[in-house]
């Protein structure tokens, strides 16, 4: 009895130690190593500037030129959903974390440009080249300054109404409410950007219309299926944990 009472406070190891729990969950830390190459993407993909298609159609109808936008979108709503399906499946305040979080492999790209940018090439380098890398990664303090600030109160502004309608929809309509935070905070976002960087250089009424138009129905035509691919994949991930 003695014996049956001592190992009784001595349970073995392999019965009472609970398994370990992940720090982070395996689609966070997915999505999170996605969402930061996306953010420097965005900006080498913005130097080319594209049509579409069949709805480039849209803006002769209403006035403007043929719709195109600068490639660096398509980076972009894949920030837009990235940042929408983390708050779907873990919460408002971890993606409002994910997008804050982006502004360092932000900075820290645009710090290493200028680094790049100041050093001699090889003297053996192609000067065609060097010229075409120049143009492509050199900007001016404007764009800069207004792709920060655009990325920043976009992409929270998108988390901000995602979260907003959830919270009166509950997990419903996903298709909508990530199509409807995506199109205003892409209004948004071009509002600022192109304000802060051209503004004063040459008339932008056209180019802020033309731009708002292309991004919103791109984000009505794109979004809503990749928001249930990544919802679905954060889920399948998770359920592996």
């Amino acid at each position: 009895m003695a014996c049956e009472r001592r190992r009784s406070r001595y349970p073995s190891r392999m019965t009472d130690q609970a398994a370990p729990v992940p720090a982070i969950s395996r689609s966070l830390f997915a999505f999170a190593i996605f969402y930061g190459g996306m953010v420097c993407i965005a900006g080498v993909l913005g130097n080319k500037q594209v049509g579409l298609g069949p709805l480039s159609a849209i803006g002769p109808v209403l006035g403007l030129g043929p719709l195109a936008v600068e490639a660096g979108i398509f980076a972009f709503l894949m920030l837009v959903v990235t940042s929408s399906a983390v708050a779907e499946l873990h919460s408002r305040e971890t993606a409002n974390k994910l997008v804050l979080i982006g502004f360092v492999p932000l900075i820290a790209s645009l710090l290493l440009t200028l680094v790049v940018l100041a050093l001699p090439a090889a003297n053996d380098m192609d000067p065609a080249r060097l010229s075409s890398f120049e143009t492509m990664m050199s900007g001016t303090p404007r764009i800069w300054l207004g792709g920060i600030l655009a990325y920043g109160i976009s992409t929270l502004l998108n988390v901000s109404i995602f979260s907003r309608l959830k919270g009166r929809e509950g997990s419903k309509l996903l298709w909508f409410r990530s199509a409807v935070a995506s199109g205003l905070s892409q209004i948004v976002d071009t509002l600022i950007f192109i304000t802060v960087a051209f503004y004063g250089v040459f008339p932008i009424g056209e180019l802020l219309l033309g731009q708002m138009l292309a991004k919103v129905v791109l984000s009505l035509v794109l979004v809503p299926p990749l928001i249930y691919f990544f919802v679905g994949l954060g889920r399948r991930l998770d359920a592996g944990n």
